[in-house]
C-alpha cells in the first residue's frame, strides 16, 4: 500500500466512522474507546487470518504425537494471541443489524480476554450498548461494516498508522482535553530520536504516558536502526497513567504493536504492564 492509498484508507475510514457519530449525536470521549476496540478486533481479525494455515498445519503435523500441541498453543507461539471463533469479524459482521449485535461485540470481547490472560481488563465491552441507540439500533453494524473495508493483507504497521490516527482525531475533537490521552505523533518521534538509544538493554519510563505513544516510536525506532542480531536493542517499558480509561487505550495500542512485533519482527520487545495511579 502506498503512502498516498494508506492516507485515503485513514480519511475514508475517519469520515465515514464520524458521520456515523455525528448521526448518533454521541460526543467525540464517549464514541473514540469503542471505535478504537473496533479497529483493535479487526487488527486481531485479520492477524490472526494472516497465521491460521501455519497454526492448522503445525497442529496437524504433530497431532498425537508426544509435541502434540493445542490450536491455541500453537497460535500464540505464532501470533501472540488466539482468536476464539465468536470474535471472528466475520462473525460479527454477519450478525443481524439490531441492538443484539452490541452484546455480541461484548461476548467476543469477553472471549479474547478470557482466552488471553495478557489482555483481561483492557478490552472494551460495557461502552457498545451506547452506539445502539433506540432510533437508530443499526448503526454499531455500520460502523463494524466500515472496518471491514480495512484489507486482508494490512501488515501491523498499517494498521498502527490507522490506531494512531484516530487517536490523534480523537484528541483534536477533544479540545485541549485531548492532550492529556495524545502527544503528537511527530513530537514523540523527534523526542525518541534526540534520545537515540544504542545497541543493548534499555529501559523507558513515562511517567505520564498517555496512550503509550512514546513505547511505540520507540519500538518503530529500534526495529529501524538494528544493524545485525549482535547489536539489537531490547527495552522494557514503564508508564505511569492515572486515568483507568487511557490505561486501556495504552494497552490496546501497545497490544496491537508489540504482540505482532515483539513476536515475530523484533523478537526482543518487552512491553510490561502499565500503572494506574
Amino acid at each position: 500500500m502506498t503512502d498516498a492509498e494508506l492516507k485515503q484508507l485513514k480519511d475514508n475510514l475517519w469520515h465515514s466512522a464520524d458521520v456515523l457519530r455525528a448521526g448518533a449525536h454521541l460526543a467525540a470521549n464517549k464514541y473514540g474507546q469503542p471505535i478504537l476496540g473496533l479497529i483493535f478486533l479487526r487488527y486481531a481479525d485479520i492477524l490472526f487470518k494472516q497465521h491460521k494455515d501455519e497454526i492448522e498445519a503445525e497442529y496437524n503435523k504433530f497431532k498425537g504425537g508426544r509435541m502434540e500441541k493445542s490450536i491455541k498453543e500453537i497460535a500464540i507461539e505464532k501470533c501472540g494471541f488466539f482468536l476464539p471463533e465468536c470474535a471472528y469479524y466475520d462473525y460479527i459482521n454477519d450478525a443481524p443489524d439490531d441492538a443484539n449485535k452490541a452484546t455480541i461485540v461484548k461476548k467476543a470481547m469477553e472471549a479474547i480476554e478470557d482466552e488471553n490472560p495478557k489482555m483481561l481488563g483492557v478490552l472494551p465491552k460495557e461502552v457498545y450498548a451506547q452506539l445502539v441507540p433506540e432510533e437508530e439500533p443499526e448503526l454499531l453494524s455500520n460502523i463494524v461494516r466500515i472496518f471491514k473495508d480495512i484489507p486482508e493483507n494490512c501488515t501491523v504497521d498499517i494498521f498502527g498508522e490507522i490506531y494512531e490516527y484516530f487517536l490523534g482525531n480523537f484528541a483534536l475533537a477533544e479540545g485541549k482535553d485531548g492532550g492529556t490521552f495524545y502527544t503528537p505523533a511527530t513530537v514523540v518521534r523527534y523526542m525518541v530520536e534526540v534520545l537515540n538509544p544504542e545497541p543493548g538493554d534499555k529501559k523507558f519510563l513515562d511517567p505520564a504516558c498517555g496512550s503509550g505513544g512514546m513505547f511505540v516510536q520507540a519500538a518503530r525506532y529500534m526495529h529501524n536502526h538494528n544493524a545485525s542480531e549482535s547489536e539489537q536493542m531490547k527495552f522494557r517499558c514503564y508508564g505511569v497513567e492515572k486515568e483507568p480509561d487511557t490505561v486501556k487505550l495504552a494497552k490496546m495500542n501497545l497490544l496491537s504493536v508489540f504482540y505482532r512485533l515483539s513476536k515475530v519482527i523484533l523478537g526482543y520487545i518487552i512491553a510490561e504492564p502499565l500503572i494506574a495511579i
